[in-house]
């Protein structure tokens, strides 16, 4: 009976552990390149590409190519949402996205100080 009770206990514990080996929304992001579509704040459009590098547990190193421009950026993951900030020229932006299981992300960014906000679509090639 003792060991049943054991063994009870122990399944208790794991199940929601396996459980969760489901694919979630944060593991889903990997280092890659990703499409980028977006909208600037002042309503313009744009497309571009976007690579990450996993550089810790929930850290990334993020490289935007838009038109003939490069932006560097860091981000980080924190359950469903991925933070970001970067550099326009001399102004310093960020962003929020919520994170798919899929992998793509969807949220807005803006400039240090604006009064607008652009959106941004990013997938998985």
């Amino acid at each position: 009976m003792n060991r049943l009770r054991v063994l009870l206990v122990a399944a208790l514990l794991v199940l929601p552990m396996l459980a969760g080996l489901g694919i979630s929304p944060a593991a889903a992001q990997r280092s890659g390149i990703y499409d980028v579509r977006g909208t600037n704040p002042d309503g313009s459009e744009y497309t571009g590409s976007l690579v990450l590098q996993q550089v810790g547990a929930t850290t990334f190193r993020l490289t935007w190519s838009v038109a003939q421009n490069t932006i560097e950026g860091m981000g980080m993951i924190s359950g469903l949402t991925f933070a970001v900030v970067f550099q326009l020229g001399e102004q310093t932006a960020m962003g929020m996205y919520e994170l798919k299981a899929d992998g793509e992300m969807t949220g807005t960014w803006t400039v240090v100080g604006s009064q607008a906000i652009g959106t941004e679509t990013i997938r998985p090639r």
